[in-house]
């Protein structure tokens, strides 16, 4: 654990300093949407005295919640989400140079890419700086670092978390995010692990659904394009298994039809699922269409399999037809043929909203990981 990382607490009465790391863990606060600083800033044995707050509401013996790392969507119950929720909207609302611009002054950010990335290294980045902190990047870690040389991924991180307060990743190989933060001592963000998961980006898309939409429960939902390579699909599979009276229509082609693991746990949760081949029919009845591109790189020497797969779902002019005004278009992006740029100007085409409410989710994620929600004052009272 870096010791530039701090620990802070919060009492009903006020800013006290506490003892020893047990002090926090019996704390007992009803407030449902606080989020206590992270644990591994706890083992660390780094406490300093808790900053003083005012105008808390009042608490009593209740819920608390711990975010150590974030690797999987499972982690996430309904309370978590919308605590997370909350501190995305107060992210919304900090200005530029603004004292709540430097709730993350001192602290640094390892970003550590083994796949590309765009919109998920930048939005990172940009939330940490907006945030006060710095950051320490390598782009495309597989070629680039140490790991070409074959140093393993244990090694890497132990090396990296030396240097840093947090590590975001991103690699090629299902399960890393993972190994990395049972290697690590201090956060570990999981941006993406090959064809596993990718819970930021689900998180992201639930708040963008809750922005867009108005609710979360009773929604239908239209999954279409790679479900069988797409970890943004299965880790938003597993968020909107928490939501009441929610319907997912999987629409892909036999290529990539979304894998059992995530139907049998649908199941298992009750939440009501259909496999359809007929686009223009599930676009009519869902409230959001999620489209995501054919991915290339998953199909190794099948070039075939993938040839046979692209371009058969596209959402065009026809597809906003048959949908609903209130419904909206989502995709994580990049983009290639399976949105038509004629869509981009119909306001049902959100996935450009949903590309900026990832800087917002991030920020929270990091202010979260990193001081805890209330570890520090909120935008508006920061005084300096």
């Amino acid at each position: 654990m870096a010791a530039s990382s701090s620990l802070f607490s919060l009492t009903i009465q006020g800013a006290v300093p506490f003892q020893k790391q047990s002090d926090l863990v019996s704390m007992q606060i009803k407030h449902p949407s606080l989020l206590l600083p992270n644990e591994k800033l706890a083992q660390s044995g780094t406490l300093c005295r808790a900053l003083k707050t005012e105008n808390l509401p009042s608490f009593s013996v209740g819920k608390k919640f711990q975010l150590d790392d974030v690797i999987e969507a499972q982690q996430f119950d309904r309370d978590i989400l919308g605590a997370i929720f909350e501190v995305a909207r107060d992210m919304e609302k900090i200005e530029k140079r603004s004292p709540g611009s430097q709730i993350l002054k001192g602290y640094l950010m390892a970003t550590l890419f083994y796949e590309p990335s765009t919109r998920t290294r930048l939005s990172f980045e940009s939330a940490m700086k907006r945030l006060g902190g710095e950051v320490l990047t390598t782009e495309n870690a597989r070629e680039f670092s140490s790991a070409a040389k074959g140093e393993t991924l244990e090694d890497s991180i132990r090396t990296v978390e030396g240097y840093s307060d947090i590590i975001v990743m991103r690699h090629f190989e299902s399960g890393a995010a993972k190994r990395a933060a049972a290697t690590a001592g201090i956060p570990v963000i999981n941006a993406g692990d090959g064809p596993g998961q990718h819970p930021t980006q689900a998180l992201l898309d639930v708040y963008t659904i809750e922005r867009e939409i108005g609710k979360l429960d009773g929604i239908k939902v239209a999954l279409v394009g790679d479900l069988a390579h797409g970890r943004t699909v299965r880790s938003l599979a597993y968020l909107l298994a928490r939501y009441n009276d929610v319907k997912i229509y999987f629409v892909s082609p036999d290529a990539v039809k979304m894998k059992n693991d995530i139907k049998d746990y649908l199941t298992s949760r009750n939440v009501e699922w259909e496999e359809s081949a007929d686009l223009m029919e599930v676009a009519s009845k869902c409230d959001i269409l999620y489209q995501t591109r054919i991915q290339r790189e998953r199909f190794g020497e099948r070039i075939d399999l993938y040839e046979e797969a692209r371009g058969k779902y596209i959402v065009d002019p026809r597809v906003l037809e048959v949908m609903q005004k209130h419904a909206v278009i989502m995709h994580p992006l990049p983009r290639l043929d399976e949105i038509t740029v004629d869509v981009d100007g119909d306001p049902r085409a959100a996935y450009f909203r949903q590309a900026k409410n990832g800087l917002y989710i991030r920020m929270a994620l990091l202010k979260v990981l990193l001081v805890g929600k209330f570890g520090l004052q909120s935008p508006n009272d920061v005084s300096g």
